[in-house]
């Protein structure tokens, strides 16, 4: 890769938590307090009734599958991923929430074999066991050498970018925050005297002007800025206003590339004056493969993302798409039907960008290949 640009892989949210815990070599109490569901191991069965049995333990490259050899094939320059769960043994349930995720610390190499240089912690889960947990989080993936950003012991560690030096001299900005609208409470939020999440509260354009700020104090010549946003519902293709105007704001302070994730299934792509925003990257590892409801959204389908931007000044270059499928717990490659469908699928809901369909199943998109909307 020529030293002029930087490689940067995303993913929506790696939820190595309940029923992938359980497989791990160090499974956590699979204890839950959840309406219909009592102990993570169910979520093990319900995977197995729909393609077969798991093996477990598992190693811990199990729950990444293929995709562990598409990062090698790829050797993106910086890694970022939305860590959505805690990483504890801590037993404190946060009240008033429907479901849990926690990863016991032992079975952290399950992230790492991933290698990833920012792990995204501004997301509706990671105080799933109260600060208690948060703590044993941020002391466990900082004694693995991993960087975080989003969450923190206060205000400043949270809010704080993190820093990546890439090979072109510069270095990668990975802001995290994270929305009320995907069900991060208002109590969460980090402040000067308490632990907790980088949390926006609201996407207004005052909210987005203080987010800026940050972004010019931390900026360099040279630097790329990667904010990675978890924001909106679950379901669904529709980007509300609030959340594309608040994009482009972050895109004209300086963003290279808006990273957003929280929903189930990946959601519309925008080119924005040359800049990269994806609105949703959807699930990447999770346990869901058994639960049935949304079928017409192929939430088995994951998406693998790799931008390509201006080392200089961040325009975008190019974006390669590498379809997944989650099958017994695991990422295989999906077939060449599938890949059709989720190309079909991002064709319509993101006009007038155009992502193209290559012949080994790949989806990309070149800078100018866009077409009137309609």
């Amino acid at each position: 890769m020529r030293g002029d640009v930087v490689t940067l892989f995303v993913c929506g949210d790696v939820m190595l938590g309940r029923g992938v815990d359980q497989i791990l070599a160090r499974p956590g109490d699979p204890v839950l307090r959840e309406t219909c569901v009592a102990d993570a191991r169910t979520y093990v069965r319900m995977a197995e009734s729909v393609n077969g049995p798991v093996p477990a333990p598992v190693p811990p490259s199990w729950p990444w599958g293929e995709a562990l050899r598409l990062l090698a094939g790829a050797a993106p320059d910086v890694r970022i991923v939305n860590l959505e769960t805690s990483v504890t043994r801590s037993d404190a349930f946060a009240p008033g929430k429907a479901v849990h995720y926690r990863m016991h610390p032992a079975n952290v190499p399950a992230l790492t074999v991933a290698r990833p240089d920012v792990c995204v912690l501004a997301n509706n889960h990671v105080l799933d066991f109260g600060r208690e947990g948060l703590a044993e989080t941020l002391e466990t993936l900082d004694r693995s050498g991993l960087r975080v950003a989003g969450a923190g012991r206060g205000a400043a560690e949270a809010y704080r970018p993190a820093v990546v030096p890439v090979r072109t001299g510069g270095r990668v900005l990975v802001l995290a925050l994270g929305a009320g609208s995907s069900g991060v409470p208002s109590g969460w939020a980090a402040t000067a005297a308490r632990s907790g999440v980088a949390r926006l509260p609201d996407l207004s354009a005052g909210t987005a002007a203080a987010v800026v700020e940050r972004i010019q104090r931390a900026k360099r010549a040279g630097d790329t800025v990667v904010v990675s946003v978890h924001w909106g519902s679950n379901w669904g293709y529709h980007v509300p206003r609030e959340q594309i105007r608040f994009a482009h704001a972050l895109v004209d302070g300086g963003a290279a590339l808006v990273h957003g994730h929280s929903s189930h299934h990946p959601r519309p792509i925008e080119v924005y004056r040359q800049r990269l925003v994806l609105y949703g990257c959807g699930d990447f590892i999770d346990d869901y493969e058994g639960i049935s409801g949304y079928e017409e959204y192929r939430d088995d389908l994951r998406l693998a993302y790799f931008v390509t931007v201006a080392a200089d000044t961040g325009r975008f270059l190019g974006l390669r798409m590498m379809p997944l499928c989650s099958r017994r717990m695991r990422l295989e490659p999906a077939s060449r039907q599938d890949a059709a469908w989720m190309h079909a699928t991002l064709d319509r809901v993101s006009a007038p960008v155009h992502p193209a369909l290559e012949p080994d199943g790949t989806l990309s998109l070149e800078p100018n290949r866009q077409r009137p909307a309609l």
